[in-house]
């Protein structure tokens, strides 16, 4: 994350252009009814000279109805100008940060791979919920306070300076020397809250990581670890919001020092002038009531400095985001996508993360209507190849095609809409299993859909479900188990219909039974399609049309199993290693195959070319 800055005039003008602008009449509706609730103070005050010199020390009776109508005709208006103010004030709130939200999520998800290998869901989730919600929250009190407020205050000091001019000036001598100090406890506010907003994000960031790994936190005995590591991060979070509360609290505790200066001055001054006579009680009264109402919003207008900070602070969070270059674009004229069934080729691929380098010079061909296995030892880039392919992320050099056409020349949708992908985290959603199957597909028969049903055998375990394809999965697909949730994520690569298939560890999480079932979907799922499969399962590979082995981000051998075979090299040593006793492939157990030297017999050098092939 950059830490840019940006200047309180260029985030006001930022939210001005693109979220405000389009609220502009009710904010004017809102500012008419700032300006009656913050002038009835003024009324109000006003009113004090006539109560007091007409009523309480003349006697007019008359004076006293009039006097007293008015006084309910101020409170009435002032009520209905607040609440009305308030409403219209929440809503243009609400509207900015929600699409603040929109724009906010819909920015972080054209961002490539790298973007978000750098930036964790618990960070983003804070930037989109935490840090929107705060500028929410605080713009609120900033609109509605500084607009009500700073009416209030001028109008209050017109009527003061009415009374007496020097008394006002007395009363505000102070002002000027808070200058500097709230200057400084403004910066100072500023850079805590964007501390604190960093460390919110690292606090969301541990506990996404811990909910979504709460299965390893138990099984490893981390709970005392993380609730350290969660403890310790509080506190720091806990220590920088002190301290800025302590600078946003600083600017009315100056506040109400200076005011307390003035008000003496004013005293001692304008007292002599009762006593001799050359003022009313009642001009006291009004210049009093005046100030006194002026300085409550002067020390709120003191905090709304201070609130501003916080926003500021979470508004550059939000900023730096939008701001981030998106590098994965469009092309400036697409060309259509390859129809039928298209060859893959990657040539000569160059891909580094900083300094590692994951793919170097890759290149290989993936045939049309084949299947072709990549293998190689985990960090040999076979996922990357799945990225590169799809432009989650773009090489630094080499060319990847489909159907002779660079992947580069097709719109992103396009292109993805060649693939359907089935890794062996098959993410689910926390919807119904409709749902999840259907996607985004409009106008799905259901025909079609009990077809893609029984083809990927979620047919099989529908009917246990008590509603059926109506039944929520949970988060994650936790209410269904591993079996289930591959079969619902096949369903919908069966529904997208794709001419290109990428299969990721498809079956490896499973037992050998769901094993089986799956694989027969994924076997009816590649039938027509030009098919990539990661997979350490040597069943699998076995029957691919071609093997592609890997290493270090390179082609180091390919061919059939037979030619890998009769070649020699490392898919040949792995194949001896794991079949040294003479038993046919089709003998060995569907599940992950463990190996173990000290039970097998099987020596070290032989367990450690296993450990670089495959991981």
């Amino acid at each position: 994350m950059n830490d840019q800055s940006y200047t309180s005039k260029e985030l006001l003008s930022w939210l001005w252009r693109d979220y405000l602008k389009k609220h502009v009449g009710m904010m004017a509706l809102a500012l008419v009814f700032m300006v009656i609730e913050g002038s009835s103070l003024g009324a109000l005050a006003r009113l004090m000279e006539p109560m007091f010199d007409r009523v309480f020390v003349a006697g007019q009776e008359d004076a006293l109805i009039w006097v007293g109508l008015t006084l309910i005709g101020i409170f009435v208006l002032r009520a209905i100008a607040g609440v009305s103010q308030k409403v219209l004030l929440s809503k243009v709130a609400q509207h900015t940060a929600a699409d603040l939200r929109i724009d906010l999520l819909e920015r972080m998800m054209r961002q490539d791979g790298a973007f978000h290998q750098s930036h964790p869901p618990g960070f983003l989730i804070q930037r989109v919920q935490s840090d929107v919600n705060a500028v929410g929250d605080v713009w609120r009190a900033v609109i509605t306070g500084a607009g009500r407020d700073f009416i209030g205050l001028m109008v209050l000091l017109g009527v003061a300076v009415s009374i007496d001019p020097i008394w006002a000036l007395m009363a505000c001598i102070g002002i000027p020397v808070m200058v500097l100090p709230a200057a400084m406890a403004q910066r100072f506010v500023r850079k805590r809250a964007r501390e604190a907003r960093d460390l919110g994000a690292d606090l969301a960031t541990r506990l996404d990581e811990v909910f979504h790994g709460i299965v390893q936190v138990k099984l490893n005995a981390l709970e005392a670890y993380q609730t350290r590591q969660y403890r310790s991060l509080t506190a720091r979070f806990i220590d920088t919001e002190v301290r800025a509360a302590f600078g946003n609290s600083a600017i009315p505790g100056m506040v109400d020092i200076l005011s307390g200066i003035g008000f003496m001055a004013v005293i001692l001054y304008g007292g002599s002038e009762i006593i001799s006579g050359d003022k009313t009680i009642g001009q006291f009264m009004t210049f009093f009531t005046a100030m006194g109402f002026a300085f409550s919003p002067l020390r709120r207008l003191g905090g709304i400095a201070g609130l501003w900070q916080i926003a500021a602070a979470a508004l550059e969070r939000i900023r730096e985001l939008l701001d981030a270059p998106v590098l994965l674009q469009d092309p400036a004229t697409p060309i259509a996508a390859p129809t039928g069934t298209p060859e893959i080729v990657l040539d000569n691929i160059v891909l580094s993360y900083g300094e590692s380098r994951v793919l170097n010079q890759l290149s290989f061909t993936a045939r049309a209507g084949e299947t072709t296995a990549l293998v190689g030892a985990s960090g040999a880039g076979k996922s990357t190849v799945f990225n590169v392919l799809t432009r989650l992320i773009d090489p630094q050099a080499g060319t990847a095609t489909l159907g002779g056409v660079p992947t580069t020349d097709l719109s992103l949708n396009a292109l993805r809409g060649l693939f359907s992908v089935v890794t062996q985290e098959a993410l689910l959603f926390d919807a119904t299993l409709r749902e999840n199957i259907v996607l985004d597909h409009k106008g799905v028969s259901e025909a079609r859909l009990q077809e893609v049903l029984d083809a990927a055998h979620v047919a099989d375990f529908l009917p246990k479900l008590e509603k059926g394809l109506e039944t929520l999965v949970g988060p994650r697909g936790s209410a269904l188990s591993g079996g289930q949730r591959q079969r619902v994520v096949i369903a919908r690569a069966l529904l997208r219909d794709t001419p290109i298939l990428l299969l990721d560890e498809a079956t490896s999480a499973l037992d050998a039974q769901s094993e089986q079932v799956v694989q027969a979907a994924l076997d009816r799922l590649s039938k027509g399609r030009t098919t990539l499969v990661i997979a350490h399962r040597l069943a699998t590979i076995r029957s691919a049309d071609r093997i592609v082995v890997l290493d270090k981000g390179r082609t180091v051998d390919e061919g059939t199993h037979e030619e890998l075979l009769e070649r020699g090299g490392l898919y040949a040593d792995l194949y001896r290693l794991q079949f040294r006793d003479g038993a046919q492939p089709e003998a060995a157990p569907k599940s992950r195959m463990r190996i173990q030297g000290s039970q097998q017999g099987k020596p070290a050098a032989k367990l450690s070319l296993w450990r670089r092939l495959f991981g």
